[in-house]
């Protein structure tokens, strides 16, 4: 079971993992052994995330779930499955725990009578300086 918070409760049986050889450097161990752990979870079909969490989580990581409604993700930094494993299922649980709570709504606000001056004098002085500019002497 992952568990996020006390609202969510993820089983273990809705994740499918899958092993590959790892890329990169590391020679016998890279090329012989597939210690690559890929998470695979259905997360459109779920019914273990309560209806907000699943779309806030959907709308967020979108680029990440596949038009089938499947989040992949991956992990390759240690050289056993078994802690690649365990990366993927705390990669999943901060973004399940990123979306866990609803935003707070933005309350649109009016800047204040001493910004709205202070944006109107550093108006003028940029004015005065650019004025400033120019030929030296009379008109000719």
């Amino acid at each position: 079971m992952l568990a996020v918070g006390t609202r969510i409760r993820v089983p273990l049986r809705e994740l499918h993992f899958e092993f590959t050889r790892s890329s990169g450097p590391g020679g016998q161990n890279v090329n012989k052994v597939a210690t690559k752990a890929v998470l695979r979870w259905q997360v459109q079909r779920t019914t273990s995330l309560p209806a907000d969490v699943r779309e806030r989580f959907c709308e967020r990581y979108k680029r990440r779930i596949t038009t089938q409604g499947e989040l992949v993700m991956s992990s390759q930094r240690f050289r056993d499955q078994g802690r690649n494993v365990a990366d993927c299922l705390e990669k999943l649980r901060q973004m399940l725990g990123e979306v866990a709570t609803r935003p707070k709504p933005r309350r649109a606000t009016k800047p204040g009578r001493g910004a709205r001056e202070r944006r109107l004098r550093e108006k003028r002085l940029r004015s005065q300086t650019k004025g400033r500019r120019g030929r030296v002497g009379g008109d000719d």
